[in-house]
């Protein structure tokens, strides 16, 4: 890896003339080991927890790594903060839960959207956005994405969803791009997007000709929705496009 070599050529290469210096530079750097170090134990023991929740939240966690820039942590994260994502009746109900919904103030007939609230659950809004980044890319699928549709040996319809997210998230970032540029803006984008659900309830959508503008909050329920079969395992099925 870059980092290791990057650490081996520290070691190696770097040395200051004055004590001071270079014991400043050797605890940095062993700070850096210790970090290192804990971050793989944590994501071992996470590694190991997974594999002792039930079948059911199990297969999930699998189906939401078929997700461009969703990996392992990303998803258990997702599930855990979440719980069973079938009890959210729509995918605003779970947007509005992780607070990636517009703000808005009314007065009479005069509605004005603003940011998104940020009133949700901090930690599931911050990864969700994270991976949201991935999407501003060409859909694609190699490299680790690929690797992972290999091990974890996903349902066609896993992937078929995973899929089309990739087309839909990217097309309304590039639409979001445009209109930047025609508005002459430069604000980050927050593509953000909200991944599936499990659970026997079919996905309940209502299509309104009254959207926000702020399309930050973009889900992809309606993309990803993954229905518990009484066997405990999901079986994916594609929404409508």
């Amino acid at each position: 890896m870059r980092t290791q070599k990057y650490m081996t050529w520290i070691k190696e290469k770097v040395h200051f003339d004055q004590p001071a210096q270079e014991a400043t530079l050797l605890d940095y750097v062993h700070e850096v080991e210790h970090m290192t170090e804990r971050i793989q134990r944590l994501e071992k023991a996470i590694t190991e927890a997974v594999q002792k929740v039930p079948p059911e939240m199990r297969a999930v966690i699998e189906a939401l790594q078929a997700l461009r820039g969703v990996a392992h942590i990303t998803a258990v994260s997702v599930v855990a903060e979440l719980g069973s994502l079938s009890r959210f009746q729509s995918s605003r109900q779970l947007m509005g839960y992780s607070g990636l919904v517009s703000s808005e103030f009314s007065s009479g007939n005069l509605i004005l959207r603003s940011s998104i609230t940020k009133t949700g659950n901090t930690h599931l809004r911050r990864v969700i956005i994270e991976s949201a980044w991935a999407y501003q890319h060409r859909p694609w699928i190699g490299g680790f994405l690929l690797k992972r549709h290999r091990d974890l040996h996903l349902t066609p319809e896993v992937k078929e969803i995973a899929w089309k997210a990739q087309w839909r998230l990217h097309t309304r970032y590039k639409n979001w791009r445009r209109r930047a540029r025609r508005n002459h803006k430069s604000s980050p984008p927050r593509v953000a997007s909200c991944w599936a659900s499990s659970g026997p309830s079919p996905c309940t959508r209502k299509r309104s000709s009254e959207r926000p503008p702020n399309v930050a909050c973009h889900s992809l329920w309606s993309r990803c929705r993954i229905a518990a079969t009484p066997q405990g395992f999901p079986a994916a099925r594609s929404a409508r496009p």
